[in-house]
């Protein structure tokens, strides 16, 4: 029978929900179903990114060092970019998996195979399958940047922290900002204050006068009213 060390690893909060442990788990276990694999031993990263060398993630090295001890055959993940997101990286795993005298494997594609002199396009599909996970990457990348650009724009969460006047709401990858009801009235305020021309001084004493609080500070200044005013438009 196969005997193989499952490798799981996530790199984002927002890929936990996506294609997180338990489903690459799940995946794994599945295809070791269906082969008639046995799993020896599992190995996880959490948080840690696919363009990171594999000897750098305690992971998958505590994986490849323990296919000795367990007597594992080689190593197997969900799939190709759970090794590594970037080609040469991947390539690097791969290779000192090989090196090792350890097999590879993913449940979407089953082993993958060291390249041989006479078959030239085994190494090519590999490398071509590589690059296309190293380019989904760099595109969700730029994705999530437009996407952040875009809500700071709006003076909405971009990162950090939240624009006063709001607050998070929603998990994961929906999460957003949303109206603070505590901290609106003074927004609501604030808007109304300076399209009747009160400058940023007398709007900052009223504020106070009122009872609103600002985020941090003991009292409003002109700085964090303008500051406000600017998001809402009214600058």
């Amino acid at each position: 029978m196969l005997k193989l060390i499952a490798y799981l690893r996530v790199s984002s909060a927002g890929q936990v929900e996506a294609w997180g442990l338990d489903r690459q788990e799940a995946a794994i276990r599945r295809w070791a179903k269906t082969n008639g694999a046995r799993i020896v031993g599992w190995c996880r990263d959490e948080g840690v990114s696919g363009t990171v060398e594999a000897v750098e993630r305690p992971g998958l090295a505590e994986a490849i060092e323990n296919m000795g001890p367990l007597k594992a055959d080689g190593i197997i993940a969900a799939d190709m970019d759970r090794f590594a997101r970037k080609l040469m990286v991947q390539e690097a795993a791969f290779g000192v998996i090989w090196q090792r005298g350890g097999r590879a494997f993913t449940a979407t594609g089953g082993e993958v195979l060291q390249d041989q002199d006479d078959d030239a396009a085994r190494t090519l599909i590999r490398q071509v399958l590589g690059a296309v996970a190293q380019y989904e990457k760099t595109q969700a990348v730029m994705r999530m940047r437009h996407g952040r650009l875009a809500k700071q724009r709006a003076g909405r969460k971009a990162t950090g922290q939240y624009a006063y006047g709001f607050h998070g709401q929603g998990k994961g990858r929906d999460r957003d900002a949303a109206p603070n009801p505590d901290e609106q009235p003074a927004v609501a305020e604030i808007v109304r204050r300076r399209r009747a021309g009160e400058s940023y001084r007398v709007i900052a004493a009223a504020l106070d006068a009122a009872g609103h609080k600002p985020r941090r500070a003991s009292s409003w200044s002109a700085m964090a009213v303008r500051s406000v005013a600017r998001r809402a438009g009214v600058a």
